[in-house]
């Protein structure tokens, strides 16, 4: 799960790791609604498409 959260992270927050750094420059960031958005829908897709159906 955290891979996946990472690679959501960068891919669409543009953030280049979820660790934290210790320093407020990098470890806090600007995103618009738009962004969040569209990394909890990435989310709730990778979420969904991990769940295996059951018969």
């Amino acid at each position: 799960m955290n891979e996946v959260l990472a690679d959501i992270a960068k891919r669409v927050l543009n953030i280049e790791t979820l660790e934290t750094r210790k320093m407020d420059s990098l470890d806090f960031h600007d995103v618009a609604v738009w962004q969040v958005k569209k990394a909890l829908e990435a989310a709730f897709r990778a979420g969904a498409a991990s769940v295996t159906p059951t018969k």
